[in-house]
């Protein structure tokens, strides 16, 4: 092998080690965002991924890029999910996917709420304009669906919003319950709706008073009371 040959492949090599430690500091931060919340420390991150604190910073030089990376897929699906419901022939269609994609997102990957809530911290302009972007194709979602008649007249942008939130605090408080998301997700949609909805709604959760959860801080797991 000549000299040139063994650089490359030693470049190569440092490359591939390279790939590794980013995919595994991003299935770490994943792990201890759903268990601790997004604040956790890095260098819980940095254990958990096998690689020490100063190899994490060289990947994500802050805790914005590391969360950014830890749920890029998930925003790209909810930037598909608003840019497919605009394009929807059936504006009120449109809508019910963009809400249903991205609650199903908030109940499947438990360190995904926080982040969403946290709307990505904007440390760029590319950051703030993407998501001045997506508030103005929001807007025009909602004010087609209204004009379909659809949607009721007095629904505003930031009430979808609002349920976005209530159903964070429900994936956070009852992260294995799917069914209480499903429905609380379907009586959303019936609420939104300009005229009532025969449609059933989907099972009921099983939770009762007795197994209502504990308060649930940073988005972390709540532990059911005892009765």
């Amino acid at each position: 092998m000549t000299t040139e040959s063994s650089r490359n492949a030693a470049r190569d090599t440092v490359r591939a080690d390279a790939r590794r430690n980013r995919e595994r500091l991003l299935a770490a931060a994943r792990a201890v965002f759903a268990e601790h919340g997004i604040d956790a420390p890095m260098a819980t991150v940095a254990r958990r991924a096998g690689v020490g604190v100063a190899t994490l910073y060289r990947h994500f030089p802050t805790r914005d890029a590391l969360v950014r990376g830890a749920f890029a897929r998930q925003m790209r699906t909810c930037g598909r999910a608003l840019h497919d419901a605009l394009a929807a022939e059936d504006p009120w269609e449109g809508l019910t996917h963009l809400v249903e994609t991205v609650c199903a997102l908030q109940r499947e990957e438990r360190g995904f709420p926080a982040a969403f809530l946290d709307a990505f911290p904007e440390t760029t302009a590319e950051h703030a304009r993407t998501r001045e972007q997506a508030e103005r194709d929001l807007t025009s979602l909602v004010r087609r669906a209204q004009a379909s008649g659809a949607l009721r007249p007095d629904f505003h942008p930031s009430d979808l919003v609002v349920a976005l939130v209530a159903h964070c605090g429900l994936v956070a408080a009852l992260p294995d319950d799917a069914r209480a998301s499903r429905r609380l997700v379907a009586y959303l949609l019936r609420s939104f709706r300009a005229t009532p909805s025969d449609d059933p709604l989907p099972p009921p959760t099983t939770l009762t008073l007795r197994g209502l959860p504990a308060t649930v801080e940073n988005g972390g797991r709540a532990s059911p009371r005892r009765g």
